[in-house]
């Protein structure tokens, strides 16, 4: 894993970073690299209660929210932003200002490199969309002075379209960050994590397998996203 000037971590939920990139950036962080994850909603439209339910639909939000801090806190992040936009709406936000937003972010910051979901690879309606405006965010910067660009993709057609991954990182001397920031988000992972205790005691090869392998694809220019 390269040493980076700034790591800038764009999603659109609460623990989307969790599952795919906490390693990633717990490894990044150790390495003395500032990282600023930048959450786009509270995820207040999260399918999961709790298992046993402990939130409400209207308790929700606050719940994620300080869920959100307590996985930022177990990466180490320090520079945790939340953009405010309502879950699930993300792809109706308007693409100008959502991009100038994102935009005015990697300005300040000068990240070297960010990361996010790729466009056309991400499934929900929320990452296609965060994916894109980031995109168009770092399109508009010149070619020679434009970040790396680092996306997760898990749609059916990825190795297809896009082949392997471009980067697989082994984030195993960071696992238990990653496991930390994962149940961190308790009202939406509560229910999986509950049958990790055996699983992690007899290190369960295929547990172990998708927690310490975190994988990228350099976004692929150029691609004009409209």
């Amino acid at each position: 894993m390269e040493k980076e000037r700034h790591v800038l971590v764009v999603f659109p939920h609460p623990d989307d970073e969790a599952f795919g990139v906490s390693g990633t950036i717990a490894s990044h962080i150790a390495n003395n690299t500032p990282v600023t994850y930048v959450c786009l909603t509270l995820g207040e439209m999260g399918r999961n209660l709790g298992n046993p339910p402990f939130a409400t639909r209207e308790s929700l939000p606050e719940i994620r929210k300080q869920e959100l801090i307590n996985a930022a806190n177990a990466m180490g992040i320090q520079d945790l932003r939340m953009m405010g936009l309502r879950d699930k709406t993300v792809e109706f936000e308007d693409d100008e200002k959502l991009t100038q937003r994102i935009a005015a972010i990697i300005e300040e910051l000068n990240p070297s490199l960010i990361i996010t979901f790729y466009p056309g690879f991400s499934v929900h309606p929320d990452h296609e969309a965060t994916g894109r405006a980031v995109v168009r965010a770092v399109e508009r910067i010149s070619e020679n002075e434009r970040p790396k660009l680092h996306c997760v993709a898990f749609a059916n057609n990825t190795l297809q379209e896009l082949g392997e991954p471009d980067f697989v990182y082994d984030i195993s001397a960071v696992e238990d960050k990653k496991i930390a920031a994962i149940k961190a988000h308790r009202s939406q992972t509560e229910l999986m994590t509950a049958s990790w205790s055996d699983k992690i005691q007899n290190q369960d090869p295929a547990l172990f397998s998708w927690i310490r392998n975190e994988r990228f694809w350099a976004y692929k220019w150029p691609v004009k996203i409209e």
